[in-house]
């Protein structure tokens, strides 16, 4: 009961703050349900084949009733075989970086906070990059172990590595600095989160130096494979690749509603939550942790994707206020619409080419960033 009360009164004095008329909970969450629909819908028709809604609606009907059409058939291709897989990772890859943003923004109780702080994403890209310039070893021995005829030449990258070697090691690279990072910042038992911010800041540097490195040692098809992949992209997304993604970031989503309560007490303080009732230390590991698989499963499969986690769940405390409960489940709604509009934008601004999705939603969220800078600076300690 406590710790409802504590949420409704973070809730209240968000939105007062701001000015902003409060939407409940239950017409935000229906909102945003609605708004991924109508995402997803747009955006299994946007890209060189244009289909209206009204095709696609009628593609996915066919396709629930089993009732296919020789008329309906490259529609099908084009919305069940090429853009459904890329729609669902969007969702997936989108939700996980917003939810981690606000796991993230509530440990720390501040809403400058992102997933990349933690050093999941440098951690990640450093184990990619690794896996992309200096595979050629790996690439070589399993040449021979397995033909390119049984593995298939778009099977490898940088001219060397198997691409299933990629977000094996990004996911594991994420993983072990935030280990390190915990380690690190954790003394007797007790994690200290503002020496976890700045050994993240640290670490982060040390590793995008390393990738910097093996970047300029790269050779010009390396080089390509490891932009394009730093820039982040839902490009060339099948079946198979999403099913990798989807057994780790599902578990979280259904996890971090357990954490709402924890996270609203910490709000008021460590030694307040305590009295609370709350087990600080365990929030604190099972936030990390989740923030770890989330952030390390979505960058292992569509690169890094920066602002995402600083801009969905600010925009949502603005809207309904910093009750968890709500916020947690809303991220993720509204992570996954905002990632497939930026898709969207990729796929049509240069098109025929593809735009990195990196690109854009750094565009949307240095804005939205340098604002926060302006509006909140009273109110951004650590």
């Amino acid at each position: 009961m406590k710790a409802g009360r504590i949420a409704t009164a973070l809730e209240g004095a968000s939105t007062r703050r701001f000015g902003f008329s409060r939407f409940s909970g239950l017409w935000l969450m229906v909102g945003l349900v609605m708004l991924v629909l109508a995402a997803s819908v747009v955006s299994l028709g946007t890209g060189a084949v244009g289909l209206s809604p009204e095709r696609v609606l009628r593609v996915l009907w066919l396709e629930v009733t089993g009732a296919h059409d020789m008329a309906s058939a490259g529609d099908r291709l084009v919305v069940i075989g090429i853009r459904l897989p890329r729609t669902l990772l969007g969702l997936l890859v989108g939700g996980a970086l917003a939810v981690s943003g606000a796991l993230m923004q509530g440990l720390f109780r501040n809403p400058l906070a992102d997933p990349g702080l933690a050093g999941v994403s440098s951690g990640a890209a450093l184990a990619a990059a690794l896996v992309i310039v200096a595979g050629q070893p790996v690439g070589a021995f399993l040449a021979a172990v397995a033909p390119a005829s049984t593995i298939g030449a778009s099977a490898w990258i940088g001219g060397g590595a198997p691409f299933a070697l990629l977000p094996i090691a990004a996911f594991g690279g994420g993983l072990l600095v935030t280990l390190l990072l915990y380690s690190l910042s954790t003394r007797n038992g007790e994690t200290r989160v503002a020496t976890l911010l700045l050994a993240g800041v640290a670490v982060g540097a040390l590793t995008g130096a390393i990738t910097g490195l093996l970047s300029y040692l790269s050779n010009d098809r390396q080089l390509r494979d490891l932009t394009f992949w730093s820039l982040g992209s839902l490009g060339g997304t099948t079946w198979d690749r999403l099913a990798t993604v989807t057994p780790a970031i599902l578990p979280v989503f259904i996890a971090v509603p357990f954490l709402a309560r924890g996270l609203n007490a910490l709000a008021l303080g460590e030694a307040e939550a305590f009295h609370l009732g709350i087990a600080v230390q365990r929030v604190k590991r099972a936030a990390l942790f989740l923030v770890a698989v989330a952030v390390g499963a979505a960058v292992a499969t569509s690169g890094v994707i920066g602002f995402v986690g600083l801009v969905v769940p600010h925009l949502l405390r603005l809207l309904h206020g910093a009750d968890h409960r709500t916020l947690l489940p809303a991220s993720a709604l509204l992570g996954g619409a905002l990632l497939l509009g930026a898709d969207c934008l990729a796929r049509t601004i240069v098109a025929p080419a593809e735009l990195p999705i990196g690109i854009l939603t750094a565009a949307l969220g240095a804005p939205f960033f340098l604002w926060l800078l302006l509006t909140r600076s009273r109110d951004l300690s650590i």
